[in-house]
């Protein structure tokens, strides 16, 4: 078994490769691409290619088909589009893995869970999402040995390449400009001299360094390598409310894009990276100015609705930090440093996991007691808050309700859906426009604009009458920041669960 590999990610899908005669063919037909440029560069720099894939990864549909014993909290707003890898030279792919790998409907010599030594990179060559509220590429230690135990991490390792940072094309160097469906490069590694080798690779085979971002796999908080106790690592996709829907469809399942697998023909001198700096959270500014608007119209709902008998359910933060998630050995359900992430649940993840949990066995109190959603008309849940994106605290925000048991995500309403919700409640309050309210239940009366029937009997698609739930916000990416807001900076999201009266 050869002890260093790299692995690069090739999508290569050109409308312009400067100075070639490339771009006239691709300009002409959008489904024509050629890796062949970037293949030859590389075996020229001393490397051997092998050949993989990228691919959608439908959390929704592993979970119905019982390869994952849960969805793992996926955002419905979102369709994940995952690197598969083939396997190092040598190695086989897992038994289970390579059952994921084929419902998917991807190679069986592929896995979207990869090892990588020290001097190895993932480089992701071609075209960014059709133009969307956001987008991101990350990357994620997924399992880690601990003692004699494999767990399952699911952490993100460091900040996402996202559409308001990324060098493309159409935003060089990461300038302003247009950063949708355009050229781009991403290389991801722990070694500085490998970066410098992909980089030059690229330069000759046509791409300019202007186009070029690096994600760095910090060796000292992993566990570089190709041994059956070394970490391993998965990088996705995350596109985010495309304004074109066919589009979007047509990007996630067929991602123009090639997978290589590169392993280096000889040994060489390591040259690691650091930890790299991140981008700063938080402005200063905050969203406490509208702590009494929120409790106007706390009472206004309360008021609307005094038929019933009211619970407030807590609301705390969902997931650790990606870096947190790492030092403790727990499962961070795949955090995203472009995010803020509350729930309705009093504490925050922190049960240490083995691989492919059944997250229902580690985090009871989110049924304790149980929050379930009937049939009777006068049982519901309303969801009210602070609209981030109103405020600029947000570039998109979403609210997902999920089974408890599975976390099966049945739908996100997002801040385009509830956007002036809050105007009914509070007529008489300028500041209602930076709130929203919106109701869960079985069944929206013709009065109920805001509203989303929670659906039963699709199986995980929809939720049960008698299946535990929560409810889990997302706010993405703070404009000014260019990565996510601040805890300390925002007014959490609150829900009521109404009941009928005994």
């Amino acid at each position: 078994m050869k002890n260093y590999i790299m692995v690069i990610i090739i999508g290569v899908l050109f409308t312009s490769l400067t100075g070639t005669a490339l771009a006239e063919n691709v300009e002409t037909n959008m489904e024509t691409y050629d890796a062949e440029a970037f293949r030859q560069a590389l075996e020229q720099e001393g490397f051997t290619v092998q050949e993989g894939e990228l691919g959608y990864f439908d959390l929704i549909g592993l979970l119905e088909k019982g390869i994952l014993p849960s969805a793992y909290g996926n955002n419905p707003t979102t369709k994940y589009v995952a690197y598969f890898v083939p396997a190092a030279t040598g190695q086989g792919v897992d038994e289970r893995i390579s059952k994921l790998t084929s419902t998917l409907g991807m190679s069986g010599n592929t896995t979207p869970f990869w090892n990588l030594g020290p001097d190895e990179a993932v480089v992701f060559v071609g075209r960014t999402p059709p133009e969307c509220r956001y987008f991101s590429y990350d990357h994620y230690i997924m399992h880690r040995t601990i003692g004699n135990e494999r767990r399952w991490l699911f952490s993100n390792i460091a900040d996402t390449v996202n559409d308001l940072v990324i060098k493309t094309e159409g935003t060089p160097n990461g300038s302003s400009g247009n950063p949708f469906n355009q050229t781009t490069v991403i290389i991801i590694t722990a070694d500085r001299g490998i970066d410098q080798r992909i980089r030059a690779a690229a330069q000759s085979a046509g791409y300019s360094d202007d186009i070029i971002n690096t994600q760095v796999l910090p060796s000292a908080i992993l566990k570089m390598g190709l041994e059956n106790d070394s970490d391993t690592f998965a990088a996705f996709v995350r596109p985010a409310l495309f304004n074109d829907t066919q589009a979007g469809d047509d990007y996630i399942n067929n991602t123009p894009a090639t997978v290589f697998r590169i392993t280096p023909n000889n040994t060489t001198e390591l040259d690691p990276y650091d930890y790299p700096e991140l981008r700063v959270r938080g402005t200063g500014q905050t969203e406490f100015e509208l702590m009494d608007d929120l409790e106007e119209l706390r009472v206004a709902i309360l008021n609307k609705y005094n038929e019933s008998s009211a619970t407030e359910l807590p609301t705390s933060q969902a997931v650790p930090v990606g870096s947190d998630a790492i030092q403790r050995g727990i499962n961070g359900v795949g955090p995203n440093n472009d995010a803020c992430y509350l729930w309705t649940a009093n504490q925050t993840i922190s049960s240490p996991t083995p691989p492919f949990v059944n997250t229902s066995l580690y985090y009871p109190f989110l049924r304790e007691p149980a929050i379930t959603l009937g049939n009777d008309s006068n049982e519901f849940i309303i969801v009210y808050g602070v609209n981030h994106v109103a405020t600029g605290k947000a570039t998109y925000s979403n609210f997902a309700i999920y089974g408890a048991d599975v976390w099966n995500g049945v739908r996100a309403i997002t801040d385009a859906d509830f956007n002036g919700s809050a105007e009914e409640y509070l007529p008489d309050n300028p500041n209602a426009k930076y709130l929203y309210v919106y109701k869960l239940a079985r069944n929206c009366s013709e009065d109920d604009q805001y509203c989303y029937e929670v659906p039963s009997g699709v199986g995980v698609h929809g939720i049960e009458p008698d299946q535990p739930l929560f409810v889990a916000w997302r706010a993405y990416m703070e404009n000014t920041t260019k990565t996510g807001p601040a805890y300390s900076e925002i007014v959490y999201d609150r829900a009521i669960k109404f009941d009928p009266k005994s």
